[in-house]
């Protein structure tokens, strides 16, 4: 998959937390590695995925303390980042709309 908005993961990483600097190269190297031609296809690769409306796909990284919002073009394969942040954040967004 191609992954676009890497801006995103880097300006979270920037915060300065450790457990998220040791976790999101790992998902991102993941990602970059997949083919992913379906909601299947990431669920067989990733157990810690929800899925939206509008082929957009939430990532639980490091045991649901932080979220990615991605939206997925299964064509394309593209992955384009939406929003980056903590659980706890995400719960005041609507990752349907941003």
């Amino acid at each position: 998959m191609e992954v676009r908005g890497r801006k995103k993961v880097i300006d979270f990483l920037r915060s300065g937390n450790a457990k998220a600097k040791k976790l999101f190269p790992g998902w991102l190297n993941e990602t970059d590695k997949a083919s992913w031609n379906s909601p299947a296809d990431i669920r067989n690769s990733s157990r810690t995925v929800d899925f939206l409306y509008g082929n957009r796909v939430v990532f639980n990284i490091g045991g649901n303390d932080y979220r990615i919002v991605a939206e997925i073009d299964y064509r394309r394969q593209v992955v384009l980042i939406r929003w980056v942040g903590y659980h706890k954040d995400y719960d005041r967004i609507d990752a349907r709309l941003i």
